[in-house]
């Protein structure tokens, strides 16, 4: 009987040893990962000066072309759909990833434009296959486009989610291209984080300036912008669009020409959201931007939807869509043209719009 005791006793110990050491391991995963991405984490200056040539040449032009698109990373084209919107997949497969790179090069390559600006452009990040998109990008437009800027808001080291096929490193952000030289360039670190310790594995949102000279004496500025996403309460965004009017007040104050486009992660004004769903939007919502500067207007192409849901491949007949997607310029300048470039979603869950103006005298 004493053997017996003894032998139980010893089970009903190693028992609780396995099991503390099984609760142990993914224990000390969770707190290494976060460990590990908080003396990591990427925290730059709020304003920080990218390029600066006060020799650049005055712009003599008064009428100018734009191109805004969101490339998603090249992971997110018609096939695909997206862990955080309710779909399956974090890393696409490597062959869809250069499918819907060729596709997106090849679209910006049969393009005539003055001004690019882009978001979620990776470099060396594990969801792309490490492909330096920001690299490769640049070299393809400098005969057109030979200025180019990027602006990191996406630098994680290692993203341990979904634990299944975590995401791994991150290298993102915005890359504008130019026709012209700026004679400065800024990001601007916008305000606002999620709660710890979410905030070490989310983006940094920032704004990429572009200031031009005009021949008038004034600047013509592009403001490259990718708003929060996953933001429910509408709290990041808010503090995002007000440290954005402050910079709007202060150049539209000053008579510059201001041209602010991106991925609001918002409607433009007065749009219903739902206006152009194929499908139900089922959970899906978006708010609309929220007045700014007093004069500037609100361009966008109302017809044509530049984001789709992500919780399924695309489907033309079921998948929901919308405009998020625009611009806002100042109210001096004049809009010519704003149409959306309707690609069926073949390789983005966004669709590029191209904006033209003229400068008013």
């Amino acid at each position: 009987m004493i053997l017996v005791r003894i032998f139980t006793e010893i089970l009903i110990m190693n028992f609780w040893k396995i099991i503390g050491i099984i609760l142990l391991i993914p224990l000390s995963y969770v707190i290494g990962c976060i460990l590990y991405a908080k003396f990591t984490y990427f925290d730059p200056p709020i304003i920080e000066l990218l390029y600066s040539n006060n020799q650049a040449s005055k712009l003599e032009e008064d009428s100018f072309s734009t191109m805004i698109w969101n490339i998603g990373y090249a992971g997110l084209g018609a096939e695909s759909d997206f862990f955080y919107d309710g779909g399956k997949m974090m890393n696409p497969e490597e062959k869809m990833v250069h499918k819907y790179f060729d596709g997106i090069v090849n679209s910006l390559s049969d393009t005539s434009i003055d001004f690019i600006l882009l978001q979620e452009v990776d470099s060396h990040s594990k969801r792309s296959y490490y492909l330096d998109q920001v690299s490769f990008l640049k070299a393809q437009a400098h005969k057109s486009n030979p200025f180019s800027h990027f602006a990191y808001n996406y630098k994680v080291n290692y993203i341990p989610q979904p634990w299944t096929e975590p995401m791994g490193k991150v290298n993102s952000g915005l890359l504008s291209l130019a026709k012209y030289e700026p004679y400065k360039v800024e990001r601007h670190q916008l305000p606002g984080k999620f709660g710890f310790p979410k905030q070490l594995f989310f983006l940094r949102r920032c704004l990429l300036i572009q200031y031009f000279h005009l021949t008038n004496s004034k600047d013509l500025i592009f403001i490259n912008i990718h708003n929060s996403a996953y933001d429910d309460s509408g709290k990041l965004k808010a503090e995002e669009m007000a440290y954005l009017k402050t910079i709007l007040d202060k150049e539209d104050a000053n008579g510059n020409y201001i041209v602010c486009g991106g991925d609001w992660n918002q409607c433009p004004p007065d749009f219903a959201y739902n206006s152009l769903a194929a499908g139900k939007e089922g959970d899906y919502s978006q708010t609309n931007v929220k007045p700014l500067t007093e004069g500037g207007q609100w361009i966008c192409d109302p017809q044509t939807a530049t984001n789709r849901k992500n919780d399924k491949a695309y489907d033309a007949k079921k998948t929901f869509t919308t405009v998020i997607d625009f611009f806002w310029v100042s109210k001096n300048i004049s809009a010519i043209s704003c149409h959306g470039v309707s690609q069926n979603f073949k390789f983005s869950d966004h669709q590029p719009v191209v904006f033209k103006f003229k400068l008013k005298q």
